[in-house]
């Protein structure tokens, strides 16, 4: 079937667009107000754009009457966010960070998750999280229902034993992140598979492009 956007509506666009361009990484975002009140969500419209600068993204939507979500208007206001990779262990206080708290409620608290000092920013890390990057605005872009934030990141903070410092790997075997699925599903990484690398030798067929990442 064809299916013309032109003539759809922007929520038909919305559920075609999330339900079939999955799964989706999802980045547990910190920001502080003006008052330094933590605040904690999560995101999944959002991804890594480069390493040169190192930058990833999210792109954020308005309210139903057109405000500012408070990680938007944080960020707007200082510059300055940290996202975190979500896996298995925190799923559950991922989502329930999703919940409409009211202004100035500290979502970490109210599911469970502890905040720790960030190395470069003020927004918190979540201690429980395997991976969290420390990021500066890099630029920003604007349209009728969304902003769109770029983020340069200043820091990692990793779970202890999940990146090797002298190879610069990481231990995919320790790592479990969940997407975000169509609708209100998640799915796990825990189905892996490697494509075979013909020019690989017969006597490493015992380890994998993943073993090697």
């Amino acid at each position: 079937m064809d299916i013309d956007f032109t003539t759809l509506g922007v929520y038909e666009r919305y559920k075609l667009m999330a339900s079939l361009i999955v799964p989706r990484p999802i980045a547990l975002i910190t920001t502080v107000d003006a008052a330094g009140r933590v605040n904690a969500a999560p995101f999944s419209m959002f991804n890594m754009l480069g390493e040169d600068p190192p930058t990833v993204m999210v792109s954020i939507n308005r309210q139903h009457d057109g405000g500012l979500k408070h990680t938007a208007a944080n960020i707007l206001a200082n510059g300055e966010f940290v996202v975190h990779l979500c896996d298995e262990a925190i799923a559950e206080r991922m989502d329930g960070c999703g919940h409409a708290f009211p202004e100035g409620v500290n979502e970490l608290e109210q599911v469970g998750l502890t905040a720790v000092p960030a190395t470069r920013v003020a927004p918190p890390c979540v201690a429980e999280a395997p991976v969290a990057f420390e990021c500066v605005l890099h630029e920003k872009l604007e349209t009728p229902s969304r902003l769109v934030f770029f983020g340069r990141v200043l820091s990692l903070r990793a779970r202890d034993g999940l990146v090797d410092t002298q190879k610069w790997r990481v231990s995919l075997q320790d790592y479990f992140p969940v997407g975000r699925f169509g609708a209100s599903f998640y799915v796990t990484t825990r189905d892996r598979f490697a494509l075979a690398d013909k020019s690989r030798p017969a006597a490493d067929a015992r380890t994998t492009g993943i073993d090697e990442i």
